[in-house]
């Protein structure tokens, strides 16, 4: 994704409008066109995504890839939620590392953990109805399953956006050896090529895609792996689903922004259920 694109290139694949109306801060780097949000008082940082078409799904199964459309651009946060935030929308913080934890301290940069689907979505109480307080009327919402791998990869075709293996300097998830035993900070690690943070690891993301059909509530998909979680279950591809009412001490979420209806989805089968994910760090 370039930095600087020409005008007919902008006209194609840009954001219109530019700069958007909800941001105090705009421009591009090497990673790409970025805007931020404030609100009250804090900064979220948001990415460009730009349509395009990609294979997704296991990529160590490409009979089984699916070519996938993102039919618009969109915004993109460029971290997961930081307790800040979520305090400074919500008024409150549920998360388990943060300053109140003398064991295992975070800070107001750490993601916010121990947030539902629900928490995050639902009406009239949930952190996007509320930041649309602070967007110009732009929909604040996750992004789609599609969405998020498409970000997640930033064009690359590796298990990984750093390739087919990671290290602890790239990634905060669980290893015998070098497990941190907790969130990081967001930017604490290496972004992808799109200048998105801890896309890999950390906590798992929340996407906007329910999971499965018939009687009872539908899970809703995650993504990411987390900081407890070894490193297969960071990979790009890989999915699980939980109830959209669970909370949990690895489970975050990033925000996108639109002016259209939500791009890229996809029909896919059910994600791996979370039962095995929670009791055994993804051994499953």
């Amino acid at each position: 994704m370039k930095a600087v694109l020409h005008l007919a290139d902008w006209q194609r694949r840009g954001p219109d409008p530019f700069p958007p109306h909800w941001a105090s801060a705009w421009g591009d780097d090497r990673f790409g066109i970025w805007a931020d949000l404030q609100v009250a008082g804090e900064v979220q940082r948001l990415r460009w995504i730009e349509a395009g078409v990609f294979l997704m799904g296991e990529e160590s199964q490409p009979q089984q890839q699916v070519p996938t459309t993102i039919a618009s651009g969109f915004w993109l946060a460029d971290t997961a939620c930081t307790q800040a935030l979520w305090q400074a929308v919500m008024g409150s913080n549920p998360s388990y590392f943060s300053e109140r934890n003398s064991e295992q301290p975070g800070s107001p940069q750490h993601p916010v953990e121990q947030v539902s689907w629900n928490d995050v979505v639902l009406p009239r109480d949930g952190f996007l109805v509320r930041l649309q307080a602070f967007t110009a009327g732009v929909a604040a919402e996750l992004p789609s399953e599609a969405e998020w791998e498409y970000a997640c990869r930033a064009g690359t075709q590796t298990a990984y956006s750093f390739g087919d293996a990671i290290t602890e300097a790239q990634v905060n998830y669980w290893s015998e050896e070098g497990a941190r035993k907790m969130t990081v900070a967001v930017k604490s690690l290496p972004a992808n090529p799109w200048g998105l943070y801890e896309m890999h690891g950390n906590v798992w993301e929340w996407c906007a895609d329910a999971s499965g059909s018939g009687d009872g509530v539908a899970a809703r998909a995650l993504r990411g792996g987390s900081w407890i979680n070894y490193a297969r279950d960071a990979r790009a591809a890989l999915r699980y689903a939980y109830a959209p009412d669970y909370a949990d001490l690895y489970g975050g979420f990033r925000f996108a922004l639109r002016s259209t209806s939500p791009a890229g989805a996809t029909e896919w089968p059910a994600p791996r259920s979370g039962v095995a994910l929670a009791a055994g760090r993804g051994k499953g």
